[in-house]
């Protein structure tokens, strides 16, 4: 498919990978999770009118809504609706034709949509999970939970979290990539504007913090489908999870406020009519919080028993990380004092959240400081500075609304609409969060309050039906715009610098007709030579080691349909896998009656075992057609040609999928880091020589061999693809396949031995430690073989590889990973 069909369809928006496109998709979706969180808040606020735990919900009731709007409104709005930003402008303002790889960017979004589909269905699986947002150990695993989140609901919202995190993991991917290689010509890193830079710096702190949940889902997803006992034992798992979750956490703090910045960066300087004050200074502040925001995450942890000195340390790095903040709001300020402001919608919202986050900042230093946080922690204060802080980023993405409204759609709104908005969304944010500072004695997550409380209650209810009322007029304003309003001139707000106002709105699909340039120090629309867009390179722009640069002028692809299908067949299969925790129960319990090992099953205690059929049935259907839709999307003839021309540092010697499998492997580091640093704290937890797991260690050192050997016939298979040899290429990676079966085999021996001895995976926190480890890893070796199946198969079928062998590097550089890992496994489990 190389034409989109036109925007009116329906098949338009399954098939398209076009940026923009891509990007109103992720607004809508998340403007539509933003009115589904919102009403399971309006259903506790007024739960919350009278005191007592008499109001509309029951215990559980009220536990689903908190926790359900929690998850919603931090993960499938806030972020995504940054996410629809940085899709529809980053290409706009950096001068490129689209992200890098656009069918993975349409991948992105299918997992997103499909991860809340997920989390709605939970609803109707015996409930949704209820243990809060934060999914604190041990309440996480159902042995503690209530009896209705022991059902598949609870597990269905771990799995939508995961497939969430497999969205947020692909998109990253992809900008990262686009930001550093896909620059016009002559726009460095300094000059990049600032949204932009706010996104560059927010990706790549997902990379790393969204890896580190993913591993503590991925530990939690084992506890509730195959009942390990990461989190249901007293040996550190409670803090185990907490380590995991805020190292992931308090950088999601920032993942979700610095779009926010950029788009308050913007604005301020249009709406002042000058650049930002500062702005070398303000780029390396937020350098420095995004760096600093990996080494405060224990100040959520002050009430656990870390030691005084660390919690000190952490206090420090804490009020450290607010000084470059303070600078970014001085710049701000002093924007304002010297600029020539014109108070328009997007400009009130920027400087509403400028307002609002000085106030959410000034409020979390309190909590900063280890005494004050004794007193604070569990109480509405944590509630109302959260607020503050996080709803003070969505008041700066509603003004970035209206920013890009018309650029867009290609309509102007009504001023005196946009601005009663924002009265009625500043006054109704106040009433509904300021009295709950007033309320701070309220425990957090708990369904009623004493009757001192009332007045704050009360008026915080009224609030939020206010905030929600301002998010319908909002809603009105725009519809009445797409309607009947003026159509908007390229560049309306006059003093708008940024490159996406110099095309019409809204832009034509391919964005340029020409191709953009800064090499004057001015944007300038500049014809490529015949050399560049014919697909070859002049002397100027050479092209770079392993890479062939296609010309801007190659006609690219904007449609395929196999994203959906991939994302489509993911969730059948997580849909299914969701359910099938009484089957492995059952399995459990038979096993164990044959081991005489009945008391290894203590985890299962509360658990429900009532078995469903159909969820074996749709984890089946999912996985066959996940595996036809991956082969289809690995044979699809699909142009994405890189930018002959572009500003490339600091890659410059690096093509874009290099580049891309290099950030893939960055973020699995710290998936397997995390998952090792588990095992690691667990065993110090339990007594490093109370270990009692034993391992046949011939199996491991004769796997540690195999593997190396592996690494050996991928590099001889590079080597015979540059030589375009199809026999010796073929050979070479029939034997990593078959070595790669040897190592599944040991292991499936290895496993199947310690079975016959009734030593299961739920037979000890060792063993759970033992099995995830190794089978996480065994799950990366299975995935490798599958891609050696496919290139395979295409060598047989099209002689593939032999014109470029650059696949092969790339596999190669994930199958030396795969090794690597196992270098560090080996020891660890089996000399140790």
């Amino acid at each position: 498919m190389s034409d989109l069909p036109p925007q009116t369809t329906i098949k338009r928006w399954l098939v398209t990978t076009n940026h923009k496109d891509v990007g109103i998709l992720y607004i809508i979706t998340a403007l539509f999770f933003l009115l589904f969180g919102g009403v399971m808040a309006l259903l506790f606020r007024v739960h919350l009118w009278e005191p007592g735990g008499t109001g509309l919900l029951t215990g559980n009731q009220f536990n689903q809504a908190v926790t359900a709007h929690g998850l919603l409104m931090v993960f499938w709005f806030l972020s995504p609706i940054a996410t629809g930003f940085a899709n529809y402008l980053v290409p706009l303002q950096i001068g490129a034709k689209d992200l890098a790889f656009p069918r993975l960017n349409a991948l992105s979004y299918w997992f997103y949509l499909f991860s809340g589909i997920l989390l709605a269905i939970s609803f109707f699986q015996g409930g949704t999970y209820s243990g809060g947002w934060t999914l604190y150990a041990p309440l996480n695993v159902p042995t503690y939970t209530p009896a209705m989140e022991a059902t598949a609901g609870g597990t269905a919202t771990v799995l939508a979290l995961v497939l969430f995190v497999f969205s947020i993991t692909v998109g990253t991917v992809n900008f990262l990539v686009t930001i550093h290689r896909s620059r016009a010509e002559g726009l460095g890193l300094w000059n990049m504007p600032m949204f932009t830079w706010s996104w560059l710096l927010t990706v790549w702190m997902m990379l790393f913090a969204f890896a580190a949940l993913l591993a503590a889902l991925l530990l939690l997803s084992a506890d509730r489908l195959l009942i390990t006992q990461y989190f249901a034992t007293e040996q550190g798992s409670g803090l185990l999870w907490a380590h995991l979750f805020w190292f992931f956490g308090h950088p999601e703090v920032y993942i979700v406020f610095f779009p926010a910045l950029g788009i308050m960066f913007e604005t301020f300087q249009t709406f002042c009519g000058r650049r930002l004050v500062g702005r070398k200074w303000v780029i390396i502040a937020m350098v420095l919080v995004a760096v600093q925001s990996f080494l405060v995450w224990m100040h959520h942890m002050f009430l656990t028993t870390i030691n005084l000195e660390i919690k000190t340390l952490m206090m420090a790095t804490t009020i450290g990380i607010s000084l470059p903040f303070d600078l970014m709001v001085f710049a701000l300020i002093y924007t304002m004092v010297k600029g020539r402001v014109r108070f328009t919608t997007p400009f009130l919202f920027s400087l509403g959240a400028l307002v609002l986050f000085i106030l959410g900042g000034i409020t979390g230093v309190f909590l900063g400081a280890v005494v004050l946080d004794y007193e604070f922690r569990g109480t509405y204060w944590v509630v109302a500075h959260f607020h503050y802080v996080m709803v003070s980023g969505v008041t700066a993405l509603v003004g970035g609304l209206y920013y890009w409204w018309p650029k867009i759609t290609g309509k102007m709104y009504s001023e005196a609409l946009g601005k009663l908005n924002f009265a009625v969304y500043f006054i109704g944010f106040n009433m509904l969060y300021f009295p709950l500072f007033l309320a701070w004695e309220t425990p957090r997550r708990v369904f009623h309050f004493s009757e001192g409380m009332t007045p704050y209650h009360r008026v915080a209810t009224v609030g939020a039906f206010i905030l929600g009322a301002s998010f319908l007029i909002m809603f009105y304003t725009f519809a009445k715009s797409w309607v009947s309003g003026p159509d908007a001139p390229d560049n309306p707000w006059e003093f708008s610098r940024t490159a996406e106002w110099a095309i019409p709105s809204p832009p034509p699909l391919d964005n340029w007709s020409g191709r953009p340039s800064y090499a004057s120090g001015r944007l300038e629309f500049v014809e490529d030579s015949p050399a560049a867009t014919d697909g070859g390179v002049t002397q100027e722009h050479s092209a770079t080691g392993d890479e062939i640069a296609h010309g801007d002028g190659e006609h690219a692809d904007h449609a395929s349909i196999w994203p959906l299908g991939i994302g489509l067949g993911t969730f059948v299969l997580f849909l299914g896998l969701s359910g099938i925790t009484p089957f492995v129960i059952d399995f459990a319990e038979q096993a164990a009656a044959e081991t005489g090992t009945e008391d290894s099953l203590q985890n299962l205690i509360g658990m429900s075992t009532e078995a469903n059929i159909i969820y074996p049935i749709l984890t089946v259907v999912g996985l066959i057609l996940l595996t036809y839709v991956l082969f289809k999307f690995g044979v699809e003839d699909f142009n994405a040609p890189e930018m002959a021309i572009a500003e490339r540092w600091p890659f410059e010697g690096v093509g874009n999928t290099k580049f891309g499998v290099w950030v893939f492997l960055a973020s699995d580091i710290v998936v397997f880091g995390a998952v090792i640093g588990a095992f690691v704290f667990m065993r110090i937890h339990m007594g490093w020589g109370n270990w009692s797991l034993e391992t046949i260690q011939w199996a491991g050192l004769l796997n540690t061999y195999v593997l190396l050997t592996s690494s050996f016939t991928v590099i001889l298979a590079l080597v015979f693809a540059e030589r375009k040899n199809k026999k010796g290429l073929l050979a070479t990676m029939g034997a990593t396949l078959l070595l790669a079966t040897t190592f599944m085999g040991v292991k499936t021996y290895e496993y199947t031995s310690k079975f016959a001895e009734g030593q299961y995976w739920w037979y000890g926190l060792e063993y759970s430690i033992y099995y995830v480890t190794t089978g996480l890893h065994a799950l990366h070796v299975l995935l490798g073989m599958a891609i050696a199946i496919f290139m395979i198969y295409r060598i047989l079928s099209i002689d593939a590889y032999l014109e470029d062998h650059r696949p092969v590097e790339f596999f190669g550089l994930y199958w030396h990973f795969v090794d690597i890992v196992w270098v560090f496994l080996f020891p660890l489990f089996y000399l140790f």
